[in-house]
């Protein structure tokens, strides 16, 4: 059966001598070069076999005939064929489908045929490149490939014509040699004669140079440092190594260099925020700090913004901040965006004349190889032509290039000190091919213990320089093999990322153009289409952009869009138009958002993110019952913060039809890499696929968040006068509702209820509506309800309950936009209601996940007496000495203790908080004429003394406060005691209560919130609870009513599980993966 994608299709004659050539390169989607790999593999082992019987074959067999064919041999023999059968098998069933053009989603694609024979027939020898002696073919392939990589990047190899050399950060080599000039020192008889030119072109005696010059030398001067001594004063290399190994960094750290000059502003490294993580860790590794490593704001999009770089070079000038290095990314592996590398360059030259210097880096380990597009002529502002020449089959596979930015941005590389490339990446190589390419050779040296030669002569043995230690020589000759074979030129890689270019140009097209005004959702590429970009842009001129994207482009072929191209002009050819769809290299960033049914788009991210987390989960494996084989189309996601992405993240969120919200943005990519989806309009096919998905998956969320009735829970609390508590969920539409009322039962059940809850005092009632309803109607509907109360235990235990609604005590959305960015800090806050004698609480809910505290009958314990009018007021009651950030999220009800929701205290527990127990809070608060204003972390307040009240802020938009002052309870002379504290605001000195919430305890439950837990409070009013302008906000800290101590009743229900369960979630499978491994370890019993 022939495929439907002519690329599959064997029987059409290509015409494409590129495309031919790059389908060698590979296996194949379908395996159909395997018959090439397997003859290579046959001569590799030939190979092997001659190796090991010519050396001294005067020695004889040592694994004679006789030997193999007895029965313990032969039954070591058949476990091992059969386990490696076995694990091939499952591997081959398991394993995800790299190599197929319909897997879309990480850097991981087909290896080339080159690179796995090369690191196959190396592993046979397993060669160490630590050392020349253990590894002398691999190491030479090291030094080769390294060469390669230099070449491809534009760095000067011949090593008789060295450029001008410049160098990685040398920053605190010239304080360490200051220090060898100071009096009594080593070379102190150079300090009158020996001169350096500073970065801003000023002539001054080395031993004189103040510290900001000493760290703000150029690169290339202090590179020479060693060099000029030799040459103008004949300091030996050997006796200034020698000297200098008791002032360099390795020798004593940098704590004690930037302690002896002054350094009060440590070091700092530059670069996008968008950086991958290893830039921090290996900050905090090296001893530099993570926080040293400071992001630059990016622009729309994701490039690091220039004019934001420029600003924060200004304050490092202004503020004697030094500047370890600034880096470009080049091709940051979420988005594909190259950093404006150039402008990055110009950059430095204008600082080095105010004094400032400091190293480029570009971190190219995703964009390396896409240098080998650029033609070994190229400069910038060269016009790239767009591809005119094709085949006649349908296998023409055109080679796209690249923005004309993007190309000067790769080209620009030559001139950045250092430069960081993956092979396993874009170069189609195995793990672990990683390299490090210096400008100037004598770089290499800063990595190693071994003696800075002064000549750049043959390297005998590289294991020395970097941080490893004994690394295979496998991968170098994998990657000296394949560069070698396809080329590091525009015939080999650059055609290869030429024709995926165009793939990830296609792909752009069908993300661009997915979607209309008539569709259940929107796609949105993360990158602006050009329509998008124009400042007079309209929502009339973006749809009728993607009307074209979908005519010139989705719907045809390749050889149709070149040759409708020949009769287009210049500015109309569809070509032009998809050199500007998508990233800078090779990512397709793209979101998710859907529409209600009746056209209106969803405004909350939470709901946006939870569709695009179902649609990933459908197009990706995550457990060993996943079958890869089932799954059409792979993608991957990445997310978008606030704190990285900034305004980058906002402008993208109001492109979707999104509530601007703290919350991050999930956000869809596929990275393209196959060479083979694109004819046939493979592409297409794909993007249905993936439509058809999220199409199924709106409806999931459309239903989750559509109004709808049903069955609702309440928690019943109280005797003398009853509540009723809603159960929320947080992924039910008409659950999502924190709701206490006040009601009561008829007669007869009033009766049988008191006597139930007498009977049973710790056990949770519930009260179950007996129809479903809409929560809504509950709440606003003059009148009651009919329902029945169950527990979870016993199941329903009294029926034809009606109930009468007294009146709402809160009732207040969680939808995501209402909800708080953190946890509070310094306390705990509840509601609070009921009678003098049997005071209820119950969790404010501030934010998503959480867990519901309830507790009825308990004991208010005011230090002074207080009216009892206040019970008919709004109230919320803060738990002083419990701190709710830490504890969160919860963890299980089975850990907690929780047995259908019901608390039970261990066995002797003491009323009170033990006099040893937690610790003292000494935060001081800082009074003003007219008010205090109080900072808790998650929550703002603002406190007048004229009577306004804390605030805090809603909406999903809370910030950290400025100030540091986290409530009260201090005096002149030091914390006040709680009983003593009658200030308006929260208390934070008092001691925190204990809580065995995660020691697992066997008995009883170790949980700080039990039956007769003990607590330190304070009480306000809740004030415009009925306010609809406010009653969105979590509470409002009002008039101070008092503080006192709040014991907690018998009945407490506490359950960590219910409000954050998910119905719609797709069911989680065991994710056992060493079962699998089992199976294979079986054939060796």
């Amino acid at each position: 059966m022939s495929a439907k994608n002519t690329a599959y299709n064997t029987k059409v004659t290509h015409e494409d001598e590129s495309h031919q050539i790059i389908s060698s390169y590979f296996i194949g989607p379908q395996a159909e070069n395997l018959p090439y790999f397997k003859e290579n593999i046959n001569i590799i082992l030939e190979e092997l076999e001659l190796a090991r019987k010519n050396y001294y074959p005067q020695d004889g067999n040592f694994i004679d005939e006789k030997t193999q064919q007895t029965p313990a041999f032969q039954v070591s023999m058949e476990k091992l064929k059969n386990t490696v059968r076995k694990a091939s098998n499952i591997l081959g069933k398991s394993s995800i489908p790299f190599w197929s053009p319909r897997y879309e989603a990480h850097m991981c694609t087909d290896l080339s045929m080159a690179s796995m024979l090369g690191y196959f027939m190396t592993m046979l020898y397993n060669p160490n490149n630590v050392a020349l002696e253990a590894s002398p073919l691999s190491t030479v392939a090291e030094i080769e490939v390294g060469e390669q990589l230099c070449d491809l990047f534009g760095y000067n190899t011949d090593e008789d014509k060295a450029d001008a050399p410049t160098a990685r950060n040398l920053k605190f080599y010239p304080l360490s040699l200051q220090k060898a000039f100071q009096v009594d020192q080593s070379l102190n008889f150079l300090s009158d004669v020996f001169y350096v030119e500073t970065c801003k072109g000023e002539r001054k005696l080395f031993a004189d140079l103040p510290t900001w010059d000493l760290l703000n030398l150029k690169p290339s001067d202090i590179l020479d440092l060693p060099d000029r001594l030799y040459q103008e004063h004949g300091v030996s290399n050997d006796f200034l190594s020698d000297v200098m190994k008791n002032f360099t960094v390795q020798s004593t750290g940098k704590d004690v260099l930037e302690r002896e000059f002054g350094l009060d502003s440590p070091g700092q490294y530059l670069l996008a925020t968008t950086r991958h993580y290893s830039w921090p860790k290996g900050a905090a590794i090296c001893g530099l700090g993570s926080d040293n490593v400071v992001g630059i704001p990016v622009d729309a999009e994701a490039r690091l913004d220039i004019g934001e770089l420029d600003k924060h070079l200004r304050r490092c000038v202004n503020d004697k901040i030094p500047v370890f290095a600034v880096v470009g990314i080049i091709g940051s592996t979420e988005e594909g965006a190259v950093d404006p590398l150039s402008d990055v360059l110009a950059l430095r030259k204008q600082y080095q004349a105010e004094g400032l210097s400091f190293v480029i880096h570009a971190d190219a380990a995703w964009g390396g190889y896409f240098a080998s597009m650029l033609p070994k002529d190229y400069t910038p502002g060269d016009i790239m032509n767009l591809p005119t020449e094709m085949g006649e089959a349908d296998g023409f596979v055109p080679d796209a290039s690249l923005r004309a930015k993007t190309q000067e941005d790769l080209f620009a590389m030559r001139f950045a000190d250092s430069i960081t490339v993956d092979p396993h990446k874009a170069g189609y190589i195995p793990y672990p091919a990683g390299g490090l390419c210096y400008r100037d050779g004598r770089m290499r040296f800063l990595v190693t213990w071994t003696s800075p030669y002064l000549s750049r002569g043959s390297v005998t043995s590289i294991g020395i320089y970097g941080v490893e230690g004994s690394k295979p020589g496998a991968s170098a000759v994998s990657t000296w093999l394949s560069n070698r074979t396809i080329g590091l030129d525009q015939k080999g890689y650059g055609s290869l990322l030429s024709e995926v270019t165009w793939t990830c140009s296609r792909l752009s097209a069908e993300w661009a153009a997915l979607t209309d005004s008539s569709s259940p959702f929107v796609c949105v590429p993360f990158n602006m289409l050009p329509s998008e970009l124009d400042p007079n842009t309209t929502e009339e001129k973006v749809e009728a952009e993607k009307r074209r994207i979908r005519r010139d482009i989705v719907n045809k072929t390749n050889a149709a869009i070149i040759a409708e191209d020949e009769k287009r002009p210049d500015d109309f050819k569809a070509m032009k138009l998809m050199r500007e769809l998508g990233s800078d290299l090779n990512i397709n960033a793209f979101a998710l958002n859907f529409r209600y049914e009746d056209g209106c788009l969803n405004d909350d991210i939470e709901e946006a993110n939870y569709l695009m987390q179902r649609v990933v989960e459908t197009l990706s494996v995550d457990s060993p019952t996943d079958d890869p084989t089932k799954i059409p189309l792979y993608l991957t996601s990445t997310e978008f913060s606030d704190e990285l992405y900034g305004e980058c993240k906002a402008n993208f969120v109001r492109r979707l039809g999104l509530e601007q919200s703290s919350q991050d943005l999930m956000v869809l990519r596929n990275v393209v890499m196959s060479p083979f989806p694109t004819d046939g309009n493979f592409t297409n096919e794909l993007a249905s696929i993936f439509y058809q998905v999220v199409e199924t998956e709106v409806e999931v969320v459309r239903k989750r968040n559509t109004l709808a009735p049903d069955f609702h829970k309440f928690l019943i609390q109280g005797v003398e006068e009853i509540f009723l508590i809603h159960m929320p969920m947080f992924h039910v539409a008409n659950h999502r509702q924190q709701l206490i009322v006040s009601a009561s039962f008829d007669e007869r059940s009033q009766a049988k209820y008191a006597a139930l809850k007498k009977s049973n005092p710790t056990e949770p009632m519930l009260l179950v509506t007996k129809h479903k309803v809409m929560l809504k109607d509950v709440v606003e509907q003059s009148g009651g309800f009919h329902g029945q109360i169950m527990t979870k235990h016993s199941g329903i235990i009294l029926q034809d309950v009606y109930v009468d609604l007294q009146g709402t005590v809160v009732s207040r959305p969680l939808n995501s936009r209402w909800r708080l960015d953190k946890y509070p800090e310094t306390f705990m806050p509840f509601y609070l209601y009921g009678t003098p004698n049997e005071a209820n609480i119950d969790h404010v809910i501030v934010r998503a996940p959480n867990t519901q505290l309830s507790a009825g009958r308990c004991k208010l314990d005011f230090y002074k007496e207080v009216d009892d009018a206040i019970w008919e007021r709004p109230l919320v009651l803060l738990l002083e000495d419990v701190r709710e950030a830490p504890m969160q999220p919860f963890p299980s009800n089975n850990e907690i203790g929780s047995k259908n929701g019901a608390i039970i205290s261990h066995e002797g527990f003491r009323d009170g908080i033990p006099a040893n127990a937690g610790v003292e809070n000494g935060e001081r608060n800082q009074s003003a004429k007219d008010g205090i204003k109080i900072g808790v972390p998650g929550l703002s307040f603002s406190v007048s003394s004229k009577g306004d009240g804390f605030r805090p802020r809603g909406n999903g938009q809370a910030k950290e406060p400025n100030g540091h002052s986290n409530g009260n309870g201090n005096g002149a002379n030091g914390p006040k005691d709680h009983e003593e504290d009658e200030s308006r605001q929260p208390h934070t000195a008092a001691r925190i209560v204990n809580s065995g919430t995660r020691s697992g305890a066997a008995r009883g439950s170790g949980f700080f919130f039990r039956p007769g837990a003990t607590f330190k409070v304070g009480v306000w009013e809740d004030r415009e609870r009925g306010d609809p302008s406010s009653s969105f906000a979590s509470f409002e800290l009002g008039d101070f009513v008092g503080r006192g101590r709040l014991t907690l009743g018998e009945s407490v229900y506490v359950d960590s599980e219910g409000m954050n369960y998910d119905p719609f979630k797709k069911v989680e499978k065991v994710t056992e993966w060493r079962r699998e491994f089992d199976k294979i370890g079986k054939e060796l019993d």
